[in-house]
């Protein structure tokens, strides 16, 4: 086990930069911009050459919004990035792509509850995982030529995070106004079906602006080491897990790689905008990189790691046997450190879609309860959910894989 009290101090310094001195770390937002160039700044203090790609983004400014219906308020939320209304019109309520299909909605109010509520639903432009389903009713709601839409929905863990209730449209790209309320507020509101209702919604979209950065090492034009966390996190959550820890671990692996002379390329790269709806800084990245995915010899990617319980856990997708004895071999060196599940919902899979092997790392727990856990995309994931010795462990065991691959 690693006890090393100036790293573990370290840890502790750099999380509360990025999770209570800087306020929010949202995509296109000035805090996520403040983020991003103090990372850039760590990393050059620590002899890293370093890059920043810039790309256009949207930040949103949430003013609240309010429903009336008959002599009765309901709560609602704004749906993230949905532009806003003020509407007076019938609602019309739909509980599965059927009825959505028969239509009858234009210049109503939709209330999706129910069935077609279950699940958020993927950005239209979200390239890396989009369900036909998801898709048909995404463009049966653009060409419905409704005013404004309500969702009523539950939880989704898996998909959306911890919140409840959860957004079911997120998408910076849709443009019907849209809001969203718990299940139970849903079927309170199912009672004004036919009636009017009178929905205001305060939410603005802002163009700005946001970047990547990537700190590079080691031999130019060989076989290249990426090593990968995202630095951006929802509005109204300090990003903990999610994913300031990860950025954090960079920050240590930059450290501890510092003298680093070997043979390999070793890329660290912030993406920004894992926790935004159309992933610009990822896409940025990947127009970068087109024609160089070849000579990736595998990526690492840490998304929530560092939860106070339980062990941290890799998980290997298409690594050559070589690679993968050498990260057995270390991994089993540190109590800390497990073999885990398999999960899709990284950064990682960025790079298995371009053909390239990788190892993606968090926190045991947290995979083993991404289905219930109620923690990211919230309040709760602040640093004191947060074990520092096992992000220097992490670190740690990073730095002797890449020393040795």
């Amino acid at each position: 086990m690693i006890n090393n009290s100036g790293l573990n101090e370290k840890c502790r310094e750099w999380l509360k930069t990025f999770c209570e001195d800087i306020k929010e770390r949202t995509t296109g937002s000035q805090g996520n911009r403040d983020a991003t160039r103090f990372f850039r700044k760590q990393l050059e203090a620590m002899g890293w050459e370093t890059e920043s790609h810039v790309f256009e983004a949207v930040d949103w400014i949430d003013g609240g919004a309010t429903l009336h219906a008959g002599n009765k308020d309901f709560n609602v939320m704004v749906s993230p990035w949905s532009i806003g209304c003020s509407v007076k019109a019938v609602m019309k309520s739909a509980s599965s792509i059927s009825e959505l299909e028969k239509g009858g909605f234009r210049d109503k109010v939709i209330l999706l509850h129910g069935e077609i509520a279950g699940e958020q639903l993927m950005p239209k432009n979200f390239v890396f995982y989009n369900p036909e389903s998801h898709q048909r009713i995404i463009s049966l709601l653009e060409n419905s030529g409704a005013k404004a839409i309500i969702c009523a929905t539950g939880r989704n863990a898996a998909l959306a995070g911890g919140v409840y209730p959860f957004p079911l449209i997120e998408d910076g790209d849709f443009n019907v106004p849209s809001v969203y309320m718990t299940e139970e507020e849903g079927r309170k509101l199912s009672a004004f079906t036919g009636k009017e209702v009178i929905l205001n919604s305060r939410s603005e979209r802002i163009p700005d602006k946001g970047y990547n950065v990537t700190g590079s090492k080691g031999q130019r034009g060989n076989d290249r080491i990426v090593i990968t966390a995202h630095i951006d996190s929802k509005k109204g959550s300090p990003g903990a897990i999610d994913n300031a820890t990860g950025v954090v671990v960079l920050l240590l692996l930059a450290g501890m790689l510092k003298d680093y002379s070997g043979n390999r390329q070793i890329e660290i790269v912030a993406f920004n905008g894992e926790d935004y709806y159309s992933v610009p800084g990822q896409m940025a990245w990947i127009m970068a990189n087109q024609g160089k995915f070849e000579n990736i010899l595998f990526n690492i990617n840490i998304d929530g790691a560092g939860y106070k319980e339980g062990k941290t856990a890799f998980s290997y997708y298409e690594l050559p046997d070589p690679l993968r004895d050498i990260a057995d071999r270390i991994v089993d060196k540190y109590p800390g450190i497990t073999e885990g599940k398999p999960w899709p919902q990284g950064d990682h899979s960025i790079f298995l879609h371009y053909g390239r092997p990788a190892i993606a790392v968090s926190s045991e727990w947290f995979i083993e309860n991404i289905d219930n856990q109620d923690i990211t995309h919230t309040p709760k994931d602040n640093i004191g959910i947060v074990d520092c010795k096992k992000l220097v462990e992490l670190a740690a065991a990073i730095s002797e894989i890449i020393r040795k691959s």
